[in-house]
């Protein structure tokens, strides 16, 4: 039953294997680390006392998030949205709207609420981007259910 061979031979093979990944995930663990302390020094609330270059108003990045931060993923991603739910608008509009003589379409506030409130429940919101963007008219600063139904809308593109 004896052999010439050591008995503990393949675990020798996969003790080396070990050795290995262990040495990677120290690697990046210290890597890690490394980063994690060079953030640190530019984080204002860490108590580092190294402060971080102020930008100042003018400059380029002023009011902006990181580049390729979560941050920055997240104002897109809002940004997008915002944007389908703008053209999502339009084409409700388009769909109830009346036909103008100068090929425009209009739809009077109460019945675009009236269809939209089944879609979303920011009809004002998504109107004021829509007229910021230049998409949408309409008369006055806000408008409410019941009192503004009577407001126009005109889509004017």
């Amino acid at each position: 039953m004896e052999t010439d061979e050591a008995p503990g031979q393949p675990n020798d093979d996969r003790a080396e294997t070990c050795t290995v990944s262990v040495k990677g995930l120290t690697e990046n663990w210290q890597k890690w680390s490394n980063d994690h302390c060079e953030y640190q020094k530019h984080n204002p609330f860490s108590n580092g006392k190294v402060i971080p270059p102020q930008i100042q108003r003018g400059q380029e990045g002023y009011g902006r998030p990181l580049e390729g931060s979560k941050t920055e993923q997240r104002g897109k991603d809002a940004h997008s949205h915002i944007s389908r739910e703008v053209t999502e608008l339009c084409q409700v509009i388009r769909e109830i709207g009346a036909s103008r003589d100068d090929g425009g379409v209009s739809v009077h506030f109460g019945t675009l609420f009236e269809r939209y409130v089944t879609i979303s429940n920011k009809l004002v919101g998504v109107l004021l981007r829509a007229r910021k963007q230049g998409l949408v008219h309409f008369e006055g600063e806000m408008l409410w259910q019941g009192r503004d139904d009577g407001v126009l809308i005109t889509l004017l593109q």
